[in-house]
């Protein structure tokens, strides 16, 4: 029988760390992206431009030059594209490692993971009825709503028309 690899372990294990700075696919890019990206870069495996690494963060400008603002006015900024692409690959490797793994935990064990499908299956069954009967009973309420509230506007409107109607 095979044992799950240490890096998917760790992958499931809590870490009390919790970044603030900017995130780029919610890794702290400080803490996180530049030290490791320094470290691909400094084993050879990357080859990051200095500037990305050095000023990972860039203005955003519009078409004619200008610093480009939201429409809150904020100053809007985006990752250097060399950092951007290279978290783009390691997300997009990251998705295949996980979805090779659980194909080769399928494909290995069968019987086991079927019967984690089955149990997840029944004990999601009563969550899944609850949330529908709550849904049910919203869209009721919101179906009434709408009914009074059209009412509302019909007898409006015929009061206004009776009003307009003059005598002879």
């Amino acid at each position: 029988m095979k044992t799950t690899p240490n890096y998917i372990k760790s992958l499931l294990m809590p870490n009390a760390k919790s970044p603030t700075g900017r995130r780029v696919w919610s890794i702290d890019l400080e803490t996180v992206w530049l030290p490791f990206l320094t470290a691909t870069n400094t084993m050879g495996d990357t080859a990051i431009p200095y500037d990305a690494l050095g000023s990972p963060i860039r203005l955003v400008y519009d078409k004619d030059g200008s610093v480009k603002f939201s429409k809150s006015g904020r100053v809007m900024s985006k990752v250097a594209k060399p950092i951007a692409d290279s978290v783009t690959l390691i997300r997009q490797n990251f998705v295949a490692n996980l979805q090779q793994y659980s194909e080769q935990v399928a494909t290995d064990r069968q019987e086991d993971y079927a019967k984690q499908i089955e149990m997840a299956t029944i004990a999601g069954k009563p969550i899944i009825a609850h949330d529908r009967a709550e849904l049910d009973k919203a869209i009721q309420l919101q179906i009434a709503e709408a009914m009074r509230q059209a009412e509302a506007e019909a007898e409006t409107t015929e009061v206004a028309e009776r009003e307009l109607v003059t005598a002879q």
